[in-house]
């Protein structure tokens, strides 16, 4: 008994011998380590932080043996939503009616930074007539950019660049009824404009350089029209200063500075048409909570012809525009404006001064069903020859949605044609089609 007893207190003795080494050797440890790491996890501060990082949105483990550190998630510059749409449409005009079926396929990339907006978008058309002539091919083509940058607070820059290609088919609504094969035209342009506010001081100015190439028209009354002649370099300059009478409403002035340059004669006026253009308007514009957008000005303008034999042009311009957006199931806009342009193809006048009228509006009844209505009107005059005519329009559409992928679509649209050469036209045309969003 004494043994057992004497063997249990010598076991006893070299345990405890052995705890009090553990202690020391703890003690000693957590001497020699940071302040205050004893009393950190037991893994460390660096496997805290981990746990930490671990558990933030969004962010993934790098891969092994790299940087030991996460990195964050994978993520595209660009957003891109893209659709294809097609439809069959019936126009019935005074010349007799015809089916048409077009191809609409379409992009958008959208990059939205810190400081700057990016957008890229394109579209296009491919039509063909069943009837008419069975006429069939690419009818538009275009491929835009444009920027928006916040230097700061009060300083914004934009910029755009696009090019467009275009061909009406034979027999298209408003187009000359002896006009056999149309022109293309092939056009780009770039633009550049700064926004500065000193307080309520608003500074704006804008500059654009367009191309324009016409190719050649073939008549059943005249044969083959050279568009050579309306090939063009435009530039436009213009200059805006605004003061913020309210927190509503703006008075503005505008000064613009133009230049058209053709590349070669008029072969009717035996001159080339190059002309100066210089206008200044002033106006008023107002923003209500962004319910309301409005804008009016008026000014004088002139488009002075380098040609001394060709009569410069003095006339009134005007511009004002209108949205209204009290929810978002409810948009109306509606402009109205007036410009000098030049005649384009197939023409033989010193320029055109253009008046037009738009109005649309789009209400989203419910998330499957958006209606649309629109109605527009124009009177042009074209300088050097007297040529008139006026045109207006009506549409009305709906479209339904069938998924978030796939859209149905109905239109109707009527247009009027009443020309001081060409006499009047009527047109009427339905349209179905179905669209596939991205």
């Amino acid at each position: 008994m004494a043994d057992a007893i004497s063997d249990s207190v010598g076991v006893l003795a070299e345990r405890n011998v052995a705890g009090r080494n553990l202690t020391l050797l703890l003690v000693l440890a957590a001497g020699l380590l940071p302040a205050g790491a004893s009393k950190a996890d037991p893994l460390g501060p660096e496997s805290a932080k981990l746990d930490m990082d671990r558990l933030q949105p969004g962010l993934y483990p790098a891969a092994p043996g790299l940087t030991g550190e996460w990195s964050e998630a994978p993520h595209t510059p660009f957003h891109l939503d893209w659709s294809i749409g097609l439809k069959g449409a019936y126009t019935s005009s005074n010349t007799g009616g015809y089916f048409l079926t077009t191809l609409n396929p379409a992009f958008t990339a959208r990059h939205d930074g810190q400081r700057t907006d990016i957008v890229i978008e394109g579209d296009g058309t491919m039509a063909r007539q069943w009837d008419n002539g069975g006429h069939a091919g690419l009818t538009a083509l275009r491929l835009g950019l444009s920027t928006d940058s916040a230097l700061d607070a009060n300083m914004r820059v934009k910029g755009n660049a696009a090019i467009n290609f275009g061909q009406a088919l034979p027999g298209t609504q408003g187009l000359n009824a002896d006009i056999i094969t149309p022109p293309q035209v092939l056009s780009g342009s770039a633009g550049l404009g700064i926004e500065r506010s000193f307080g309520q001081i608003n500074l704006a100015l804008k500059g654009n350089v367009e191309r324009a190439v016409y190719g050649p028209t073939m008549r059943r009354d005249t044969g083959r029209t050279d568009n050579a002649d309306q090939n063009l370099w435009q530039a436009d300059a213009i200059l805006r200063a605004g003061v913020q009478v309210t927190p509503i409403l703006e008075v503005f002035s505008e000064a613009t500075l133009g230049r058209d340059m053709f590349d070669a004669a008029s072969p009717t006026l035996g001159v080339r048409t190059d002309a100066t253009s210089t206008a200044l308007r002033g106006g008023i514009a107002g923003n209500w909570n962004g319910i309301v957008r409005a804008s009016a000005s008026i000014g004088r303008g002139k488009h002075d012809f380098d040609a001394a034999g060709l009569t410069d042009i003095d006339t009134w311009l005007y511009d004002a525009s209108l949205s209204f957006s009290p929810d978002p199931t409810l948009n109306l806009t509606a402009s109205l404006s007036s410009a000098v342009e030049p005649t384009g193809s197939d023409s033989n006048g010193t320029a055109r001064v253009v008046h037009t009228a738009q109005t649309k509006l789009d209400y989203t009844v419910n998330s499957w069903l958006r209606l649309r209505a629109s109605a527009d009107w124009g009177l042009s005059r074209l300088e050097g020859n007297g040529e008139t005519e006026q045109r207006r329009g009506l549409g009305a559409g709906a479209d339904y949605a069938v998924n978030k992928h796939t859209a149905l679509s109905a239109d109707y649209g009527y247009g009027h044609r009443d020309n001081s050469n060409n006499g009047q036209s009527d047109t009427h045309t339905i349209s179905v089609g179905i669209t596939l969003r991205r």
